[in-house]
């Protein structure tokens, strides 16, 4: 075949594309090799430094991880911790019947020092119930036995009521009132009658005990203050408490999810062009149909109480279901599921005839996976593998969390030289800071520590992080090399499925493992190292957001946007340069540099095929993702009348919905992305042997006559 011409004789232009690219500055084509016969099996070692530096890492990291279970301690983060340090209700111990925490004046909560120290600057005991009742020390004093007994045990242990410093030593609180556990805390019973006025025990003023009253709200702004994380623990329980109910159903709705996936996959493998035009029609009937029920919610909503008060004028709101009765929410759903589908419709209009060419590739895509059905259970590996080592990240990183000493500090009410300075609390009562400070307190402060091992505890918590995104990105490149090499070898296999290796899956993942675990490292490593710079501009983000400095705002999100972009071409090009990886065996550098200047030769088929290939199986993502979605709304806020009953009663029916819409994009984000990685070996594999076939010999090489001739008849107008 000449090179300005197609099969069939047409006219066309693609022979002066060809030679600018073979005599351009993009690298130079392949030859023609009448020996190559897809991924070669005789190869050596790559990337050898970066394969045993990689080792070294893991071996560092399991140091780290070693160290930090012999220093940490994870009931820090389960038991509440009294103001000596010690774990209330911990098995074992003498509190273990004292499971709750007490606070001697809960009113000191309120102080700022607690959003500065996260401890509140009053003495914290262990307990074994909540205090029930109002009652004053002097009441106690006065009162019968039964009254001392029981106010006794709120005190510090071996208090006599005898002496008459007990209340200025701190050993007992000036009054109880009655109160509540939650989180393992006991906090004031309060409630509201009506008109929002605040009470404690149908009470809305208190004897403090020493010579004043204070009112509910106080106690109510104390309240609030002391409890900086209990608000979201709330939420976090009846988060969990709503994964109690309905896990059962979460799991039918992901298995659910998996068949609906499965079914699509075996559907494209059969009727690729018929499947992905109706999923394109039911995408854009599944995003209507959601604007159309934002619509009517929206509609329905008018005229109700309180439905026109907009979202910042609610605030947040621990009870999120608030923000489904105001008009607002609806019409901001309403809108960006509007953008959407304005989106998808315009780029299916501008995309028409190239969705063609791409439903071409799918049907080769679908019959690759078709003699390659054990690459659809791959993505359970990855999976394995993945949840690993988000384990071990997420358990390294709470023992190193826990891995501190207790801290001790002096709290005092008046003015005081030593305040907030460590203190010992064994040998306090005899220095010199109890005599210059007679109302001061030492009390367990945080968590913290001066040793070597704490100076250096937030290297080990960056070197955790740090692996963490390298081992995470080397089990993704493991797939991605995986399943390139076992699609390659379908490709280039010239009688089929004959040619193709009785294990591709296996035979792929033994050559990546055994020659390629020094470029899967070091393309990772550069991953990683994009990555965590990412994480470190949002921290710094974070810190900067009550900042004034407009310009250091501006300059980093500059820079968060170029991390972003760097971040986005990295991975497009190791995804290609482990295809290269994968069929030639070469290092990573030269694999990458090959792949690209191989798409640079083929950048404007890149753009018609591989993105518009893309943009279809993510359609299909979002499909399955919003079919699972609107039943499992339907099911989970009772809108089934016929199924009402077996629907659980939850505290937040949009857990379990937004569980589902997660787990289902995951589950078909595994399923789709062997389609992804078989397009993309499919797309450069045509690549390069229309390159080392465009006229060096009489017939297409090892690839099906029949596909390369349709695609070049097809893709031959586009160039």
């Amino acid at each position: 075949m000449a090179a300005g011409e197609v099969h069939g004789g047409a006219p066309c232009r693609r022979g002066a594309i060809l030679w600018v690219a073979r005599h351009g500055k993009s690298g130079e084509s392949r030859k023609f090799d009448p020996n190559f016969k897809g991924p070669l099996h005789n190869r050596g070692c790559t990337d050898v430094l970066c394969c045993i530096l990689f080792i070294l890492a893991l071996l560092g990291y399991f140091a780290v991880g070693i160290v930090a279970w012999s220093q940490g301690d994870p009931r820090k983060v389960i038991y509440p911790t009294d103001s000596r340090g010690q774990f209330c209700g911990q098995a074992g111990t003498p509190l273990e019947r004292k499971p709750l925490l007490f606070y001697f004046n809960i009113l000191k909560c309120a102080s700022p020092l607690v959003l500065l120290e996260f401890q509140c600057p009053t003495t914290q005991l262990c307990v074994e119930s909540c205090p029930d009742r109002h009652l004053t020390l002097v009441k106690a004093k006065l009162g019968s036995k039964e009254d001392r007994e029981y106010f006794q045990q709120y005190c510090k242990d071996g208090v006599n009521f005898s002496p008459p410093e007990i209340l200025k030593d701190g050993l007992c609180p000036a009054m109880l009132m009655p109160s509540k556990a939650f989180t393992r805390r006991c906090l004031p019973a309060l409630g509201t009658l009506k008109g929002g006025v605040v009470v404690v025990g149908n009470e809305t003023t208190f004897d403090a005990g020493q010579g004043y009253n204070i009112n509910a709200t106080d106690v109510l702004e104390a309240s609030k203050k002391s409890n900086v994380v209990v608000e979201a623990r709330q939420v976090a329980m009846r988060i969990f408490e709503d994964y109690t109910q309905s896990w059962h159903w979460i799991l039918l709705g992901l298995v659910i999810a998996m068949v609906v996936s499965l079914i699509f996959i075996v559907l494209l493998r059969f009727l690729a062009g018929i499947m992905v035009w109706v999923m394109i029609v039911l995408v854009i009937l599944v995003i209507g149909y959601g604007i159309a029920h934002c619509y009517m919610e929206f509609a329905s909503l008018k005229g109700d109480p309180g439905s026109d008060v907009t979202i910042r004028d609610l605030g947040l709101q621990t009870d999120f279901s608030v923000y489904l009765q105001i008009r607002q929410t609806w019409l901001a759903f309403m809108i960006i599921l509007a953008i959407v589908e304005i989106v998808v419709i315009l780029l299916l209009i501008f995309l028409r005839k190239r969705i063609m060419i791409a439903i071409a590739l799918i049907k080769e895509a679908s019959r690759a996976v078709g003699h390659v059905m054990s690459s659809l259970l791959y993505p359970l590996l990855t999976f394995a593998l993945l949840a690993v080592v988000i384990a071990y990240w997420a358990i390294t990183a709470v023992f190193l969390s826990t891995s501190n000493d207790q801290v001790y500090k002096v709290f005092n009410n008046s003015d005081c030289e030593y305040a907030r300075e460590t203190c010992n609390p064994k040998t306090f009562n005899t220095s010199n800071v109890s005599a210059v400070c007679p109302d001061a307190e030492c009390l367990f402060a945080f968590y913290g520590g001066e040793t070597l091992y704490h100076k250096y505890l937030i290297l080990f918590q960056f070197y955790n992080v740090f692996l963490f995104f390298w081992c995470a990105n080397f089990v993704t490149a493991l797939g991605q090399v995986t399943l390139s090499g076992a699609f390659a070898s379908y490709y280039w296999a010239f009688k089929k499925p004959d040619d193709i290796p009785a294990f591709p899956i296996f035979s792929s993942l033994g050559r990546a493992l055994r020659y390629h675990t020094g470029s899967l490292a070091f393309g990772s490593l550069i991953l990683s190292m994009v990555q965590v710079i990412r994480v470190h501009l949002e921290y710094l983000d974070h810190k900067l957001k009550g900042a004034q400095n407009k310009f250091a705002k501006f300059l980093l999100s500059c820079m968060k946007c170029c991390f972003w972009c760097l971040n986005r071409c990295i991975k497009f090009l190791n995804r290609n340069a482990y295809i290269m990886i994968a069929i030639y065996g070469k290092s990573f550098c030269p694999s990458a540099r090959d792949a690209f200047f191989l798409l640079m030769r083929n950048i404007v088929r890149v753009a018609v095929l591989d993105k518009v290939t893309d943009f279809l199986l993510f359609l299909g993502k979002l499909l399955i993702v919003g079919i699972v979605g609107i039943f499992s709304f339907f099911f989970f806020s009772g809108r089934i009348s016929a199924i009402e009953d077996a629907a659980p009663s939850l505290n937040y029916y949009w857990v379990p919905i937004l569980t589902l819409v997660v787990g289902s994009y995951l589950i078909a984000h595994g399923f789709f992305s062997v389609y992804a990685m078989c397009v993309d070996t499919l797309f450069l594999c045509f690549c390069e042997d229309l390159e080392r076939n465009d006229g060096s010999s009489e017939r297409p090489y090892f690839m099906s006559l029949e596909l390369l001739e349709n695609k070049k008849k097809a893709l031959s107008c586009w160039f």
